[in-house]
C-alpha cells in the first residue's frame, strides 16, 4: 500500500473512532438524562444485542439438541403441571408473559408463544430451562437429574400457541400462592363454613 493509502486507511480509523466515540456519549448522554429503569420498554438495538448475545451464549451443540422424550399426552400434561407451578409466575400459564413479575421484569418475559420463542431449537429452549440466562429474570432450572423435566418443559413450550381455555383453567389449581394469599383463602373458607 502507498504512503498515500496508508494516510486515507488512518484518517477512516480517526473518523470510524469519533463516530464511535460520539455515538457512546451520546448513550451516556441519554442514560444521564433520563437514567436506566426496567419500566421502559428495551430499545430496538437493546433486543437486537440481548438477542445476538442469548444466541452466542448457547453452545453448537446444544442448539442442535433433539428432544430425547417421545411426546404424547401424558407428557404434555407433566410439562403443563410443571409449568404451572414453576414457570407460570413470569410466563403466565398461557405462556404470555402478561404478570404483575414477567411485565416487571427488564428485559420483559416474553411471549413463549410468538415467533422470538417458538423459532428457537428444541436444544436451545432446554439449554435456557437449564441454564438460565444472565442479565435477566431467567434463572437456572434443574440439576442433573432433571433433564427429562425440563424436556417436557419444551413439549409444553411448544404446545402453548394451541393452548385451549380449559387447559389454562386446570393450570390454575396448580399455580403457587403466596402466603398473603393462603391466609386469604382460609379465611374465605372458615366464613363460608360459619366460623
Amino acid at each position: 500500500m502507498s504512503q498515500r493509502g496508508w494516510a486515507a486507511a488512518g484518517k477512516l480509523l480517526v473518523a470510524m473512532v469519533l463516530v464511535v466515540g460520539l455515538v457512546i456519549a451520546a448513550a451516556l448522554a441519554v442514560v444521564v438524562q433520563s437514567g436506566l429503569s426496567a419500566r421502559t420498554p428495551p430499545t430496538a438495538p437493546e433486543t437486537m444485542i440481548a438477542r445476538a448475545a442469548r444466541r452466542l451464549a448457547i453452545p453448537m451443540a446444544a442448539r442442535r439438541m433433539r428432544n430425547p422424550v417421545p411426546i404424547s399426552a401424558a407428557v404434555l400434561a407433566e410439562g403443563r403441571d410443571h409449568f404451572a407451578d414453576h414457570c407460570a409466575t413470569c410466563h403466565a400459564n398461557d405462556g404470555s408473559g402478561n404478570t404483575e413479575i414477567g411485565a416487571a421484569l427488564y428485559p420483559k418475559a416474553p411471549d413463549m408463544r410468538a415467533p422470538g420463542t417458538q423459532e428457537l431449537s428444541d436444544g436451545e429452549l432446554f439449554y435456557i430451562i437449564k441454564n438460565g440466562i444472565r442479565i435477566t429474570g431467567m434463572p437456572a432450572w434443574g440439576g442433573e437429574g432433571d433433564d427429562a423435566d425440563n424436556w417436557k418443559l419444551v413439549h409444553f413450550i411448544r404446545h402453548l400457541p394451541k393452548i385451549t381455555p380449559a387447559e389454562i383453567e386446570e393450570m390454575k389449581e396448580m399455580n403457587p400462592i403466596s402466603p398473603h394469599e393462603s391466609e386469604e383463602k382460609k379465611k374465605d373458607e372458615d366464613f363460608l363454613k360459619g366460623h
